[in-house]
């Protein structure tokens, strides 16, 4: 709906020189609404709002049920209510240990209820008697019933009538601009702005997401009739976002595809035959999977640009050995690169042992090799012939040349740089790109964060191993829990015990590594043979010592998270980890990946006095060893920056979906932008021009992916 003033108000204001209000659409300033002038424009501004349809677009981070108050007088200690009063007084009160705690007392028609906020003294100044106030949280007893609300929202003083029944936004405010205020703005305009918004996906997108039309679920979001109904148009703008991101990073995926010449190797079946027949154990479906899916792509002409990743102990070296074997049999050479000495060292020996039945000998090259060695392994990959490298970061050096690299495998790929990663595949004529990793990521979000690549997913484990049982013990089992590692010890295992810290500090009251560790070796451990590892060590010390307990020459390695990734000591059957809270879930899940790669029954002890949240996090830990769902729960708890690092490179910032928990809609977005693009890549049917014309506004990116001509 659109308005002017009337024709005589246009003409005064045109004789004092005032200029007129323009039409308004979505792109009005907010500047000309009303009840909004310079200073509460410039507190807008900092929110993102700078036009009208910004107002809209504004949406509410939570919502508060007025629709299901409870009268005061019913509010029972020890129920979880909600309440809607006046203030009548208030006050803040010190306590005896220095704490002050803001009070009101709020009254309805049926009665008074004493509300507390411990520690926050300043409410004092925003909170006004005769302000009605809707507040969430239990009814505890202290001299009497008292709520401590968990929220509240406050209603000003003339909105008592109107709170009732209703389901109130909260928005996200600034400084100047209060709940409330947005709140009014956005209610007094959206009846105005709601019929100016154009509907951008095809009906026959709406109908298959089961999604309402975008002013429904704008309506929806900022006057619902109920929390279900909040969702539901939150849902729908979520679902925009996600379709936008998985249309680009599709079509860009796409794009990469066809300019990504490479070569079509043939499954010949000759070395992938002869190890399938030599393993002395069944693919899993998993394996099996990845192996056809990333043999389709080295059959393809184009460049293979895949992502397999997989859970501790998954099988991933064994789907990328076959994948290896592909490229040698059709007389090209293949380089796997490790981040760390000790994991390439590691690779050589297990996937030597593989291939051994096949006449096979891995070539390795590290910073450690003797010059002899150095020059003949040189001389090797420069030879014609198949051949299969495994080294670090010494692959990447100009002195390496291969005759015909036609595979890069690259482990733990998150540990080398977009630079790295691209040296190594100029080593060769467009090599096929193999890149694992170890970090359990859910597959709708690998395939989200991981745009440009394909992705594999190993979410099984091979039959045979053992799960490693976890248990959380107190420090009153300190003594149970060294013992138990001793008898251990005595029928020759070996044990880690890990630490967050390197050393102590006053800031955190925390038991470190260097300190524990004598300690132990005083204590517990005196008749073993201890070794101390952490990240502040030069490096060829720390692979000196993860080498001698690789090898059995230590009995107990006292640690910090360094031993994470890239050590695999199938002897090691104990890992105690100390401070458990300290850690989140995945990188828990990797340390405890450092046991169990043996055929004994393994342990791990989560040792430490936790409170009860903690113990409920950790709980559900030690409940179960299904990376992607610890993955899951890590990110409920962390957010996605704590588990994958810094921002995923061109994945715009999504403002309403969250790919945990719109899990289900981003894998209906993945799969409408496959199904859209395969019969408008360019999204030049009329069915799509809304969906073109929202991704060339609303993303730069678009503008190349989908130029037409």
């Amino acid at each position: 709906m659109s308005w002017r003033e009337s024709s005589e108000a246009e003409e005064r204001r045109r004789r004092v020189g005032v200029r007129p209000a323009p039409r308004l659409a979505l792109d009005t300033p907010v500047t000309y609404l009303k009840g909004v002038g310079p200073a509460r424009a410039t507190h807008l501004a900092r929110l993102g709002i700078t036009v009208a349809g910004d107002l809209l677009r504004h949406i509410p981070h939570r919502y508060e049920d007025a629709s299901t108050v409870t009268p005061i007088v019913q509010a029972a200690v020890g129920n979880d209510v909600t309440v809607l009063g006046k203030v009548i007084a208030k006050g803040v009160l010190p306590t005896r240990k220095g704490l002050r705690v803001f009070q009101a007392v709020v009254q309805d028609s049926t009665g008074m209820l004493e509300l507390a906020w411990p520690g926050q003294p300043f409410l004092d100044r925003s909170i006004n008697q005769g302000d009605w106030l809707l507040c969430s949280g239990p009814v505890r007893f202290f001299h009497g019933k008292r709520l401590q609300p968990r929220e509240f929202v406050n209603l000003g003083p003339q909105e008592e009538g109107t709170a009732g029944g209703r389901v109130l936004a909260v928005y996200p405010s600034t400084e100047g601009l209060s709940v409330r205020l947005l709140r009014g703005l956005v209610e007094q305009h959206l009846d105005a702005l709601l019929p100016l918004v154009e509907e951008p996906l095809s009906d026959a997108i709406l109908r298959e997401a089961d999604v309402p039309a975008l002013p429904d679920a704008l309506r929806m979001v900022h006057r619902p009739e109920s929390l279900a109904e909040a969702a539901r148009g939150r849902a729908r703008l979520a679902f925009e976002e996600l379709l936008c991101v998985q249309l680009l990073q599709r079509r860009a995926n796409q794009i990469a595809r066809e300019a990504r010449g490479g070569r079509a190797f043939v499954n010949r079946r000759e070395l992938t035959s002869q190890l399938r027949a030599a393993l002395p154990y069944t693919l899993t479906h998993a394996q099996v999977r990845a192996i056809r899916e990333i043999v389709h792509d080295m059959e393809s002409p184009r460049r293979m640009h895949r992502l397999l990743q997989g859970d501790v102990g998954a099988g991933k070296t064994v789907v990328a050995v076959f994948s290896a074997l592909l490229a040698m049999e059709n007389g090209s050479q293949v380089a796997l690169m490790a981040p760390t000495e000790l994991l390439a060292e590691q690779h050589a020996r297990s996937v030597g042992q593989l291939l051994a039945p096949l006449g096979i000998t891995p070539v390795l090259l590290t910073g450690r090799l003797g010059a002899r060695e150095r020059r003949a392994a040189l001389s090797r990959l420069a030879e014609a012939g198949p051949v299969f490298a495994i080294g670090t970061h010494a692959l990447v050096q100009e002195a390496v040349h291969f005759a015909d690299l036609g595979l890069v495998i690259i482990d733990e790929q998150h540990r080398f740089g977009v630079e790295q990663r691209a040296q190594l595949g100029a080593k060769g004529e467009a090599p096929d790109v193999l890149l694992m990793s170890a970090t359990p990521i859910p597959r709708s979000l690998a395939l989200t964060l991981y745009g440009d690549l394909d992705v594999s997913v190993l979410d099984e484990r091979p039959p045979g191993r053992q799960p490693v049982t976890t248990v959380l013990r107190s420090e009153a089992a300190r003594a149970k829990v060294f013992e138990f590692a001793n008898t251990q010890l005595d029928e020759g295992r070996q044990v880690y015990v890990v630490y967050p810290l390197i050393e102590t500090s006053e800031k955190i009251d925390l038991k470190a590594a260097t300190v524990m560790y004598e300690q132990l070796v005083a204590g517990p451990f005196s008749a073993r043979r201890v070794a101390l590892l952490h990240g502040k060590l030069p490096a060829d010390e720390r692979d000196d010592i993860m080498r001698r307990f690789r090898d059995g020459a230590l009995d107990v390695l006292v640690a910090t998270t360094v031993i994470e990734v890239g050590i695999d000591v199938g002897n090691a059957t104990v890992m105690i980890i100390e401070h458990p809270e300290r850690f989140g879930l995945s990188q828990l899940h990797q340390l405890r990946g450092r046991v169990g790669r043996g055929a004994a029954q393994s342990f791990c002890v989560l040792l430490g006095d936790v409170g009860a949240e903690a113990a409920e996090r950790l709980g559900m830990f030690a409940s179960t060893e299904d990376g992607f769902e610890i993955a899951r729960a890590d990110l409920r708890l962390r957010g996605m920056g704590d588990l994958f690092g810094a921002k995923q490179h061109g994945l715009p910032a999504f403002k309403v979906a969250d790919l945990l928990r719109d899990e289900a809609l981003n894998d209906t977005a993945r799969r409408m932008a496959d199904q859209i693009l395969r019969n408008d890549p360019l999204l030049v049917g009329p069915d799509h021009a809304g969906l073109r014309h929202l991704l060339t506004v609303g993303y730069a990116r678009a503008l190349d992916l989908f130029r037409v001509g």
